[in-house]
């Protein structure tokens, strides 16, 4: 981890590339970027954590065959 005087020289040079009026601006969006990262990050584990569980159909699946299901009973009556 960098120290007091490390920190010090990185925000000078970052005030020198960006000017300090952009320094929040960047801040925000590089905040926003790392969120959306994460988010997707989170989904990721999420389904592979699911595959990994084996056979068992998630909830959404379940609703999906069942509406596969009623539009074949709808199909053959047709």
């Amino acid at each position: 981890m960098p120290g007091t005087t490390e920190m010090m020289v990185i925000l000078l040079i970052a005030v020198l590339l960006f000017g300090a009026n952009k320094i929040p601006k960047l801040a925000r969006s590089t905040g926003e970027a790392m969120g959306e990262f994460q988010k997707g990050r989170e989904e990721v584990e999420q389904e592979l954590e699911e595959m990994r569980d084996g056979p068992g159909q998630p909830e959404e699946s379940t609703s999906t065959s069942t509406d596969t299901s009623t539009e074949r009973a709808t199909e053959s009556e047709e």
